[in-house]
């Protein structure tokens, strides 16, 4: 599914407009909150002061969650349905992006669940902590295609008004 990305080009950078702009700048922190967990995660892994770790865990994947989904929702609810006006949404690059959006949201949704229900073993802690995980990476492969692919096709693709109207809305979440 993630191949008809490369269909649609978009590896040419070049300057973004004040919007896109603003949803690419949002990815640098969001990724040290993401490698921060993920750390977490392998040390978990490893057997490396599991409570301890585990319970920083929770704490950071909370933080993350608090940023991620604003971030989510500007793509979601903006960029992804003034874009599905010109490829639409059941298909190609927005339906990559939001089945990614969902799966990394239900990787994360069943880790806080299920880590806060109580006390677990070691191994269901490390079973827990591979949910973080299957989200980092699902993540980490999401932005690099937005920042490589969607924000430049976006780019090209929407008029200055949209562009316009993109910034105002983004501002609004």
């Amino acid at each position: 599914m993630s191949s008809c990305m490369s269909d649609f080009g978009g590896t040419v950078q070049g300057e973004l407009s004040e919007g896109l702009a603003r949803l690419k700048s949002e990815h640098p922190p969001l990724r040290e909150k993401m490698d921060g967990m993920y750390s977490l995660t392998q040390k978990i892994d490893q057997g490396i002061d599991t409570e301890e770790n585990f319970h920083e865990l929770i704490i950071k994947v909370k933080e993350f969650k608090g940023e991620l989904d604003p971030h989510s929702e500007r793509e979601e609810g903006v960029l992804f349905p003034m874009m599905g006006a010109y490829i639409g949404t059941t298909s190609g690059p927005i339906a990559v992006m939001e089945n990614e959006h969902d799966q990394a949201k239900s990787n994360i949704g069943a880790f806080l669940d299920q880590a806060e229900v109580g006390e677990s073993t070691t191994d269901e802690k490390k079973k827990l902590a591979e949910l973080v995980q299957n989200a980092y990476f699902i993540l980490t492969d999401h932005f690099n295609k937005e920042e490589n692919v969607l924000f430049p096709m976006a780019e090209r693709m929407l008029s200055d008004v949209e562009k316009a109207d993109l910034l105002q809305k983004i501002k609004e979440i």
